[in-house]
């Protein structure tokens, strides 16, 4: 979809068009992961985003496309780009339990290829934890599926993932937020 914008009569004014589909594709992206331990649920949720460095925002979590041409940055220069009360999509892994003394993890897999004009693959995996590498599984999934989508090997793969043990509710996140 196309949008026209013209300011007729106004000296210098030009035509402006704007392709509406390409404005809502993130061209930035930054990774965290956090964790929050509380004797209410919601609160440990709140706690999780808090640490993660998130709280501040509408989160609206999206699927797992990591965009063409989109750019890795750091959290603090992505939180520069964002404001309170923002809404922010996001890909969120979030895993919350109340079973003391268990181990819970969350962890936002990416598989990024070679050719910019493709897009790529993000993964949540997020559970109890047992021992084994979870951010590796997180990543070889999200590989898999570039792989099966385009038939080429990820130029790129890592992960963010939180692991934590478990006191009164506990959350742990990883997400991966999107800069417009």
């Amino acid at each position: 979809m196309r949008f026209e914008s013209r300011a007729d009569g106004f000296s210098g004014a030009e035509s402006v068009t704007v392709d509406v589909n390409r404005m809502l594709v993130p061209k930035k992206v930054f990774f965290t992961a956090g964790a929050g331990s509380h004797e209410d649920e919601l609160v440990s949720f709140e706690l999780a985003l808090r640490d993660a460095g998130i709280e501040r925002f509408n989160l609206v979590p999206v699927s797992s496309i990591f965009p063409p041409q989109c750019e890795i940055i750091g959290i603090d220069d992505g939180l520069r780009e964002l404001y309170p009360g923002q809404v922010v999509f996001c890909v969120m892994s979030r895993e919350t339990s109340s079973e003391e003394g268990k181990k819970i993890y969350a962890s936002v897999g990416a598989a990024i290829p070679e050719d910019s004009s493709l897009h790529g693959y993000l993964t949540e995996y997020h559970g109890e934890y047992t021992g084994e590498d979870v951010g590796r599984k997180a990543e070889e999934s999200a590989a898999f599926m570039l792989e099966t989508a385009f038939g080429i090997k990820p130029a790129k793969t890592f992960n963010v993932t939180k692991v934590a043990e478990v006191k009164d509710y506990t959350t742990v996140v990883a997400a991966a937020v999107f800069v417009f």
